[in-house]
């Protein structure tokens, strides 16, 4: 479908609403499939979105008009997508605050609830403690934090941490997806993440394969482990990055 993703994108960079729902309507009634659609066109796009920004090749209002022309066409193709069996699995997914982050959490939320998952979106901007607690009530198989800036990788750690140190869920696997994570290589692991997927459609078949998780056994009395006092390299280069190095995509 490359052909059609870069007649999409001329579009969408000079914010002409009506041509690129004119473009994806034209495609779907064609027999474009949804999933195709979301996972070809609308993710790669907002993809390169992303890529000119971060590249000062094109500015704020540029990039913000793209976002928003892509969650409208994105709602447009979610409406037409067909639903699968539920799979009685459920995953709560969070994302890094920003109207880009959360476009591409509603993504992955809409993709994971047409494979048959129950699907509970946080967007951005929760408290740590109130995530945890949502995750201890609902017990999900999976927590996915989606298109997360360079400056939210401590925190990310600093979450994750937490879940494991209440034992709020002790079967449950810790995603990252897309963002920073993509573009800094081992990074997921530094922050204790249990999963990595790049793309959405990577997160569902990570998310299809993945075991419960085995948490760790601590008998009464046993000591806790010594926390590292050096952060790990990539995490220690995440502290204090500016505002600008954001991502669009999960």
């Amino acid at each position: 479908m490359p052909k059609l993703l870069s007649q999409y994108l001329d579009p969408l960079l000079r914010g002409e609403r009506r041509m690129c729902r004119d473009l994806v309507t034209s495609a779907l009634e064609k027999g474009v499939q949804p999933r195709e659609m979301y996972q070809e066109v609308i993710w790669p796009a907002m993809t390169r979105v992303d890529e000119l920004y971060r590249d000062d090749r094109i500015n704020a209002a540029e990039e913000h008009m793209a976002t928003r022309i892509n969650r409208t066409v994105a709602d447009h193709v979610q409406s037409r997508m067909d639903r699968r069996q539920s799979l009685g699995k459920r995953i709560v997914i969070g994302c890094a605050s920003g109207e880009a982050e959360e476009f591409s959490a509603q993504m992955c939320a809409d993709l994971f609830e047409a494979d048959g998952w129950d699907v509970y979106l946080l967007g951005g901007g929760v408290p740590q403690d109130e995530i945890a607690s949502l995750v201890g009530q609902l017990q999900p198989s999976i927590l996915v934090i989606v298109g997360s800036q360079a400056g939210d990788a401590p925190a990310v750690r600093q979450l994750i941490d937490y879940i494991h140190e209440i034992n709020a869920c002790p079967e449950m696997n810790i995603m990252v997806s897309g963002g920073v994570f993509n573009r800094a290589g081992e990074l997921w692991k530094e922050v204790k993440a249990d999963l990595f997927a790049e793309t959405p459609g990577e997160a569902l078949d990570v998310a299809a394969r993945a075991e419960p998780r085995r948490a760790e056994i601590r008998l009464p009395g046993m000591p806790k482990k010594r926390r590292r006092r050096r952060k790990p390299p990539l995490l220690a280069q995440m502290e204090g990055v500016p505002a600008k190095t954001k991502s669009a995509v999960c």
